[in-house]
């Protein structure tokens, strides 16, 4: 019970640490003054988006740990590692400022955009073996309540916290990338 109960906290971490780029990029957005209804759809899009993407990684990852073995569970760790680093200069640099209004083709790109990482972290937890339904869920949720969570807060607060929520993200992925390399 204590190992799907410790796999169940690393993958609710993983899975806020990626909807932490949903929720910097909401914060943004809940700039547009958007309906109560648009915050409930756009959160649900980008939930969707956050099961099929790393669905899609978990399928490609478990085909190369089947060919690969060890070398690509490093592989996966240094990709987590880099995919972290990448948030962190995103979220320094403030560079995630939303060009596009949340509706139609700009909630596609904003849903699309936000939830690439979780393919890349899908593919290293394919090859890390982890259970697909409870990841899938945890990443859905945790996306959909961080982005409804960042709209909302974006609408009080004119996003304040983007840089620090996209900072602390990038970190948790780099120490998981971390912890995935130094188990070998």
């Amino acid at each position: 019970m204590s190992i799907v109960t410790g796999e169940l906290v690393t993958l609710m971490l993983m899975a806020f640490a990626l909807g932490m780029d949903a929720f910097s990029v909401g914060l943004g957005m809940g700039m547009f003054k958007l309906r109560l209804k648009q915050i409930l759809f756009i959160g649900l899009t980008v939930g969707f988006f956050h099961i099929w993407m790393p669905l899609a990684g978990m399928t490609a990852g478990r085909f190369i740990s089947g060919h690969f073995g060890v070398f690509a569970v490093y592989a996966g760790g240094i990709l987590l590692i880099v995919l972290g680093i990448q948030m962190c200069i995103s979220g320094i640099r403030g560079g995630d400022t939303p060009l596009l209004a949340p509706v139609g083709k700009g909630l596609f790109i904003f849903a699309i955009s936000v939830s690439l990482d979780s393919f890349s972290v899908g593919l290293t937890l394919g090859i890390y073996g982890a259970k697909t339904l409870l990841t899938i869920l945890c990443f859905g949720i945790a996306a959909t309540l961080l982005t409804w969570l960042g709209l909302l807060t974006g609408r009080k607060i004119q996003g304040l916290l983007g840089v620090y929520s996209e900072v602390l993200g990038g970190s948790i992925l780099c120490a998981f990338g971390i912890k995935l390399l130094l188990s070998f």
